[in-house]
């Protein structure tokens, strides 16, 4: 798609997400890996030798004996002074200083890490969902002198609903929402949950995610209006739970509209709905939303990978009917998306080929 690729640095590289980062980026038509970072255990080591390599397929031959470098924008800089953005799959304690200093030095950052995500002048973004709140960059610039910037992506299990309540939001209105997650252990990292507690068991408690889910999801849909996101005025309540299965989040919804809504009406504009801001980029899925009509779909194990040209971009929907709490107002529904792909590394990679298209990031 360009004649050079745009050359980027992924921090925070040997983990779950930052191994997910690698294998997307291996083969990705825009970008091209020019530099790695691990914590401070792992500087120094090649890539193969530190990198818990948890995804599917082989590690890339490209970048198995890189050097893994000092999470720092001097080091960077140093090593490969091309890199024009960086994909961070850091902690949150680490990206909450390390973050900053790449964006102050100059580097778009596509953040993983939930710190900065609520911050008023930080984009979060789903390209589907929101992406005219990619303005918002210029005024995180102004407002904090920076040439580079932070953009989020959102929570992993918050991305199926939001992208599912969008065409809804959009076409009824929505009052409220209530949702059961089912999360997979990937989202927890490596190693993540200890064998003894996730065998033959669910985990009803996920610190923090329930008041992501909520918070994240009304900031998504919300509109941008003078520099400032205006959330969405609706309540939404979250149970999270851990359950053993390794990829894929399930998340069961009741929702209520402002308008009465019949569920084939619903499903229609799932089935149907696009963005042509979006259209044609490379990670970008044809149909963001695929609606399953048999009784027992989704399933993270046969639809986690649903989607393409990269398999795992698209939310599946099952189960679309009427909730009968809600009467003629009401939906039920269940939502799957792939945790580490769209949840994660692959939607990251989509918020910076957004910027690529809008310009705001180039060779």
């Amino acid at each position: 798609m360009v004649a050079d690729k745009i050359a980027v640095a992924v921090l925070g590289a040997t983990g779950a997400v930052g191994v997910r980062f690698v294998q997307l980026l291996s083969r990705h038509p825009l970008f091209r890996i020019a530099a790695l970072t691990a914590s401070d255990r792992s500087e120094g080591k090649c890539y193969a030798e530190a990198a818990h390599w948890v995804v599917e397929g082989e590690m890339p031959a490209e970048v198995r004996e890189m050097v893994l470098l000092p999470t720092d924008p001097e080091a960077v800089r140093r090593f490969a002074p091309e890199v024009r953005a960086v994909f961070s799959a850091l902690p949150n304690e680490s990206a909450a200083q390390a973050e900053p200093a790449f964006a102050r030095a100059g580097l778009l950052v596509f953040s993983n890490a939930s710190y900065h995500r609520m911050m008023p002048d930080v984009p979060l973004v789903i390209p589907e969902v929101n992406p005219d709140h990619l303005d918002l960059l210029g005024h995180q610039r102004r407002a904090r002198d920076w040439s580079g910037g932070i953009i989020c992506n959102t929570n992993c299990t918050v991305s199926g609903p939001a992208m599912v309540l969008r065409p809804i939001y959009d076409a009824f209105g929505v009052r409220r929402v209530f949702c059961a997650s089912l999360q997979a252990i990937s989202g927890a990292g490596y190693p993540g949950v200890p064998a003894l507690d996730i065998t033959d068991n669910v985990l009803p408690f996920i610190k923090n995610e329930e008041e992501k889910l909520e918070a994240e999801a009304r900031k998504l849909l919300g509109r941008l209006e003078d520099g400032t996101i205006r959330e969405a005025d609706f309540s939404l309540s979250a149970h999270c739970h851990r359950v053993p299965v390794i990829d894929g989040h399930v998340v069961a919804m009741s929702v209520e509209t402002e308008r009465p809504v019949a569920p084939e009406e619903a499903a229609h504009l799932m089935r149907t709905f696009c963005r042509p801001e979006v259209a044609g980029l490379p990670t970008a899925p044809e149909h963001p939303i695929i609606v399953r009509e048999e009784v027992d779909r989704p399933q993270p194990r046969r639809d986690r990978l649903s989607g393409g040209p990269v398999g795992g971009m698209s939310v599946v929907v099952g189960r679309v009917r009427r909730e009968p709490l809600f009467g003629e107002r009401g939906l039920k529904l269940v939502t799957l998306a792939h945790n580490t792909i769209r949840g994660a590394a692959g939607g990251s990679l989509l918020n910076a080929e957004l910027a690529w298209r809008r310009g705001i990031l180039a060779v």
